[in-house]
């Protein structure tokens, strides 16, 4: 019991009980293939809807082939799934009384937000994994080498992670699944209103001020610039566009800072 009192020690139950439900919510999606499946043909529609249908038209900055230019704004779209999947999984829990089940048991009360934003950084592994090789059939790749290339695929797999923790906290302060599935279509924008898909140069003065301060459009930009793909920023670019890789960190930082303590501080409210 003493060792569970200290600091130290919470800290080693909370992580043991946290890779427990890790093991969890990946056992579920092995029950689940349909999931699986859904989520490794989802990257081959965006690369054909967007990139042969929409590419025809769209003008790269620059010049240089539209599907180069589009692959980084994919990868930083799909890591938004891990804000729709997380709340998704946390309000069916609650709503089931999984979380309640839980709580009854001698576990780590953190140990669920904790479980849930480590399986969804394992999941995305293999979604991103899916993505770069459909980009790879259709011409895209990396040209600066092997470490800008990690470190671009690092920066993608720190935001998902720090977005997984605003779903769960939103999976945690609405009522039911019902509720977290009507909130789904409202990522869309967020996503679509960045440099993901089209310069935000030809966009009004108001509209690319949001657009350039997105954080998928400084993870685009980020990519973009580590794997050498076309569409360098302009030198009137604004700063998270003009520094992405720092955009991208601070970024990250920002979300875990806020919505680490909101969600701890939700998960323990929703026990009382």
């Amino acid at each position: 019991m003493t060792a569970l009192t200290s600091p130290l020690g919470r800290l080693r139950w909370t992580l043991t009980d946290g890779l427990t439900l890790v093991g969890r919510e990946l056992g579920r999606l092995r029950q689940e293939p349909g999931q699986i499946v859904a989520a490794l043909v989802f990257p081959v529609i965006m690369v054909v809807l967007f990139g042969y249908v929409l590419g025809s038209a769209i003008v790269v900055p620059g010049g240089g082939d539209y599907r180069e230019y589009l692959m980084p704004g994919l990868f930083a779209m799909v890591i938004f799934t891990a804000v729709q999947g997380v709340m998704g999984r946390m309000a069916a829990d609650a709503s089931r009384g999984v979380m309640d089940r839980f709580r009854s048991m001698p576990m780590a009360r953190l140990a669920v937000p904790f479980g849930q934003t480590g399986a969804d950084s394992l999941v995305g592994v293999p979604l991103l994994t899916a993505m770069v090789a459909t980009g790879l059939l259709v011409g895209w790749q990396p040209h600066r080498g092997l470490i800008p290339t990690a470190g671009a695929f690092l920066l993608i797999m720190l935001l998902r992670y720090a977005l997984s923790w605003v779903g769960v906290y939103l999976g945690l302060v609405v009522k039911d699944e019902q509720s977290a599935a009507q909130l789904v279509p409202l990522f869309l924008p967020i996503t679509m209103l960045s440099n993901a898909f089209v310069p935000t140069g030809g966009m009004p003065g108001w509209l690319r001020f949001i657009a350039d301060w997105n954080p998928i459009s400084a993870l685009t930009a980020a990519s973009r610039q580590l794997f050498g793909n076309p569409g360098a920023p302009s030198g009137d670019a604004a700063w998270p566009l003009a520094h992405p890789v720092a955009a991208v960190l601070l970024w990250s930082a920002a979300l875990l800072v806020v919505f680490v303590p909101l969600s701890l501080r939700a998960n323990m409210r929703r026990g009382r």
